[in-house]
């Protein structure tokens, strides 16, 4: 695997000031970003674009999101140290690494067990060793496990999946983007009561679309 060098060090900083021209300002999530190497999360053919502010396919047809938008949804959540996150779609397990970086105890569900596989081999081997990962489908969360503190969703819902709110704590934070067609709408979601929720609708993006676990 190829070393974290200073060019790569160099270009995430340059990252970071472009994430900060952008409007992210929460030092914890800047810091996050600059500490983890994007270049090891992505495949070979496109390591020379690891720091551009795109996103890149992956496998398993997923992508690895830009660097705005994992900043953006971090800033969203704003985890804190110690505090227990629940990520639906694993994926590469860039999002994953940054939550980790800001101290958050991670729990992340993919439904793709190739990409699982492979990206728990990843964590492993960068000593991210306090992101638990699950095979499973990301519609019914990790009930086993709950509450969370806050919850993340890494992929466009069709809606917002009720077994997720049921497993916020109560004052507890969700981010999701919501919407069936190409676009979604970034959405938080914080839970006031055990049936009473306070709903904000923000910017639009594209993300790939949540999905049932795949039968085996």
């Amino acid at each position: 695997m190829e070393q974290d060098s200073f060019r790569h060090q160099g270009l995430r900083r340059q990252l970071v000031q472009l994430l900060r021209e952008k409007g992210i300002s929460n030092p914890l999530v800047l810091a996050a970003i600059g500490n983890v190497p994007r270049h090891l999360f992505m495949d070979n053919a496109f390591l020379e674009y690891a720091y551009l502010d795109k996103a890149f396919p992956i496998a398993c047809e997923q992508t690895i999101s830009q660097p705005f938008t994992v900043a953006y949804q971090t800033e969203l959540l704003d985890p804190q140290k110690g505090e227990k996150v629940l990520e639906i779609g694993t994926g590469s397990g860039y999002q994953s690494a940054v939550l980790a970086e800001t101290g958050a105890k991670v729990y992340t569900i993919e439904r793709h067990r190739p990409l699982l596989d492979g990206t728990k081999k990843l964590l492993d081997k960068l000593n991210y060793n306090q992101i638990k990962t699950f095979f499973g489908d990301g519609f019914k969360g990790l009930p086993a496990f709950a509450p969370f503190d806050k919850i993340l969703v890494t992929c466009g819902a069709p809606e917002i999946p009720t077994e997720l709110l049921k497993q916020l704590k109560i004052g507890g934070l969700l981010v999701i983007p919501v919407g069936a067609g190409e676009e979604q709408v970034m959405t938080t979601v914080l839970k006031m009561g055990d049936n009473k929720f306070d709903t904000i609708e923000l910017k639009k993006f594209r993300f790939v679309p949540m999905l049932h676990q795949k039968v085996r």
